[in-house]
């Protein structure tokens, strides 16, 4: 079993291609981390003076959680058509994104993690953060950190 980061942007879904080059026929689960809306104000400390009484925030999260739950089944979709024998999960972030795909690692027992990466370099990469980056750091298993399509065609023509 291998667990597939997926958050729909074309680095996820090269992940998942490549991952069905690389281990076609495997079982693999992707998983989709969405962010409860609590969660997200207090992480970018909005909301402070805000009038928050008028927010449904169950809405909020019904929504979000729904929009996941379409992202993860159209990761499955595409993991499918790329050899795999998928299903999804979907998982709400309470630390970090990288924290919720490592949690869901050891929940499932996955052999190794795939994931894609949005390539940010220099600044940022510093200021944004890498859930790849992290998951490299502290996973127990191994990694398959797949670069952005956008990153793989620039570095070829480097190479050239």
């Amino acid at each position: 079993m291998i667990l597939i980061a997926y958050d729909g942007s074309a680095d996820a879904q090269s992940a998942i291609e490549h991952a069905g080059e690389l281990m076609s026929g495997e079982s693999a689960t992707v998983v989709t981390v969405w962010e409860p809306f609590v969660e997200m104000m207090t992480r970018v400390g909005a909301g402070s003076g805000l009038a928050m009484a008028d927010v449904d925030f169950e809405e909020i999260d019904r929504t979000s959680e729904a929009q996941a739950r379409e992202r993860a089944a159209n990761g499955v979709e595409l993991a499918k058509r790329a050899g795999l024998d998928a299903s999804s999960v979907v998982r709400a972030r309470r630390t970090s994104v990288a924290d919720a795909i490592l949690a869901e690692a050891d929940g499932i027992g996955a052999r190794a993690i795939v994931v894609g990466t949005r390539g940010l370099t220099g600044i940022r990469s510093l200021l944004l953060g890498s859930v790849s980056h992290a998951i490299l750091q502290h996973a127990d298993r191994p990694v398959i950190v797949v670069p952005s399509p956008e990153v793989v065609h620039a570095r070829a023509a480097h190479r050239r």
